[in-house]
Order: structure tokens, then C-alpha cells, then sequence
């Protein structure tokens, strides 16, 4: 009896692994989906740095600089909203040479422009109130997520096609997908920029152009396996 359930047990698990096994003709393909947009904001990280020996008075005129550009910031009708203050410090620097500590207070601004025609004045008025320090300057989209879904969907109608331009000389068809997998990168894009401050005039006397608007490129990376019937 032991022998016959033995036998039984091991014809299961063949017909089992012989069942799992079995080979489902597929093909695997790539796709790739590209949305370009233009920015329609500017996210600014600007930074007030005082330097002195005096701690007191290092922090107040820092306080004073970063008072003035805030003061700039709202005059220039930017939503309470679209800007912060962050990472302020004041912090002591000794100078083993000289023997003396020295103190240096920095304020960072961050600031959303939402109105890309408001750049230029900003960006001059921000210096003039007391910023020395432009960390940094990042043209993004607020659509981002939609146009990700966009993307997506345009790599999967890529790989689809792919697939089918393949499999049309073989007389086979494209049947359900069977795995997909999203091999994007998740980064945020960067448009390309000339974003430059014009410090001649030509030749007529007009100012010569500050920025060039260009455009965001959203990608989306998928590799799809299809049944093929």
C-alpha cells in the first residue's frame, strides 16, 4: 500500500512540475514614451551669507538683508505660498593662524515663480537687496504627473506596435500582455536653459535677450512580454 501512494505521490508532483514548466510562447519587447512641455515655473534657492567677528552683529545684519529680500519677494506679487526661509545658521570659524574666531550667518529663500516674465526683475532685485549666493535654479512643470501618466502610456502603445511589426511576417498575432515592467528612471527633468544675465547691450541699443525658453522631456521605459497566438 506504502509503494502504491509512493507512486502516486511522484506521478503528482511530475505532472505538477511538467504543468509549471510548460512553455507559453511569448515575445519580449521594449517601449519607449517622450512628452515635451514647456516650463511653466521656476523654483529659486538663494541665499543671504553675512560674514564678521562679532556674532551679535553678523546675525543682525543678516537678519536685515533677509528682511529686505523678503520685503522684494512680496512687492513682486509672489503668493505668500511660494516662498520660505529655511536652513539658517549661525556658525563660529576659527582661524588657527590668526588665533581669532570669526562668525558666518546664512538664510537660504526658497521661492516658487509661477509667472516665468517675472524672472529677469527678480532675479536683479534679489542681488540688489542683499543675496549673494544663488544655490540654485530649477525650470519645472506643474502638469509633471500628468505627463508621466502620458508617457507611460505612450511606451506601451510603442511596445504593442513593436510586437506586432514582428510577429506580422510570422502569420502569428499578439495576444494578452503577460508581464510588464516600468524601467523608468524617476529624476525630475531639466529643461534647456540659457539662463543668462545680459551684461552689454548690441549694437542698436537694445538689451539682448536673458532667457530662452525651452523645453521639459518627460520619458517613460517599459519591457512587456505578450502572448502570442
Amino acid at each position: 500500500m506504502k509503494k502504491v501512494v509512493l507512486f502516486l505521490t511522484i506521478m503528482f508532483m511530475t505532472m505538477s512540475y511538467a504543468q509549471e514548466t510548460k512553455q507559453i510562447p511569448q515575445i519580449n519587447v521594449n517601449g519607449e514614451g517622450k512628452v515635451k512641455v514647456a516650463p511653466d515655473q521656476v523654483c529659486i534657492s538663494a541665499t543671504v551669507e553675512t560674514k564678521g567677528n562679532n556674532a551679535k552683529d553678523v546675525k543682525k545684519q543678516n537678519d536685515e538683508k533677509i528682511d529686505a529680500v523678503l520685503k522684494f519677494i512680496k512687492k513682486m506679487n509672489v503668493p505668500a505660498a511660494d516662498y520660505k526661509t529655511k536652513q539658517v545658521a549661525l556658525n563660529p570659524q576659527y582661524d588657527y593662524d590668526k588665533k581669532k574666531t570669526s562668525y558666518n550667518a546664512t538664510q537660504t529663500v526658497e521661492i516658487v515663480l509661477k509667472d516665468l516674465s517675472k524672472y529677469d526683475d527678480l532675479m536683479d532685485g534679489l542681488v540688489q537687496q542683499g543675496i549673494n549666493r544663488i544655490d540654485r535654479v530649477s525650470f519645472e512643470t506643474s502638469k509633471l504627473v500628468q505627463l508621466e501618466s502620458e508617457a507611460r502610456k505612450l511606451a506601451m502603445k510603442e511596445a504593442k506596435l513593436k510586437a506586432e511589426d514582428y510577429v506580422s511576417v510570422l502569420g502569428q498575432k499578439v495576444g494578452k500582455a503577460y508581464t510588464i515592467s516600468d524601467n523608468t528612471q524617476v529624476y525630475r527633468p531639466q529643461p534647456m536653459y540659457a539662463a543668462m544675465k545680459s551684461m552689454a547691450m548690441d549694437s542698436a541699443g537694445a538689451s539682448n535677450e536673458t532667457l530662452a525658453i525651452g523645453e521639459i522631456e518627460v520619458t517613460a521605459n517599459v519591457s512587456v512580454s505578450f502572448v502570442l497566438e
